[in-house]
């Protein structure tokens, strides 16, 4: 599946066909195995090992063989997904800096949080998808924080944006910051206020709102 196909679905920008059965590759991959997870994730539908085992032609020990849990293979399947969507919140954007970066994590987290296989997936699987989402222990917060942490870094190194702490500290931070906003703290009814988000992060950027 096409990063272009996928942030399409992700985003629900398309109408998704029944289609035909997905075949099964000649000799099935890791790669296999994430994008067969990927469309099931996009469809807001379960991913469930034994179903894409028996897709691939694989033993369900194979895909933990590879992935270590299902948990594990799902955070694979998140991060392939999301990463198409935060290139797209980056790409087209004129403003440079502080403005630009916190125009790039506003439509990023406003894309998130308007994401139908997202929501269906938090919904599904709650207590799972913020283990799976939030925990540094787990490898879709840390790639994340990668990525964001890099375009705080690009600014810098080019002299557009002077960051209050080192970029690995913002964009953890930044990063946290959206997690709580958008997935945990419906307590303090802030769960999906993207306009409260975009403030704060304009004040740990320190730029304007």
């Amino acid at each position: 599946m096409s990063a272009a196909r996928a942030l399409y679905i992700f985003l629900g920008m398309s109408q998704i066909s029944p289609g035909k059965a997905r075949g099964r590759p000649a000799a099935a991959s890791p790669e296999d195995v994430i994008d067969a997870g990927l469309h099931r994730y996009l469809r807001g539908q379960r991913v469930d090992v034994q179903a894409i085992a028996a897709e691939l032609g694989l033993g369900r020990a194979t895909i933990y063989r590879w992935f270590g849990s299902r948990e594990k293979l799902l955070g694979e399947v998140i991060i392939r997904a999301t990463e198409p969507v935060l290139a797209e919140a980056r790409s087209g954007l004129s403003g440079k800096g502080g403005p630009g970066l916190l125009d790039t994590f506003d439509r990023f987290n406003r894309a998130l949080a308007d994401a139908p296989a997202l929501r269906a997936f938090v919904e599904q699987e709650r207590d799972a998808s913020l283990r799976i989402i939030a925990s540094g222990a787990g490898i879709v917060q840390p790639r994340i924080v990668e990525l964001i942490t890099g375009l705080i870094a690009e600014e810098a190194e080019a002299g557009t944006y002077d960051p209050p702490v080192e970029p690995s500290v913002l964009g953890y931070a930044i990063v946290k910051l959206a997690q709580a906003f958008l997935f945990n703290d419906a307590v303090l009814g802030i769960r999906g206020d993207v306009d409260r988000l975009r403030e704060v992060e304009a004040a740990l950027l320190g730029v304007p709102s």
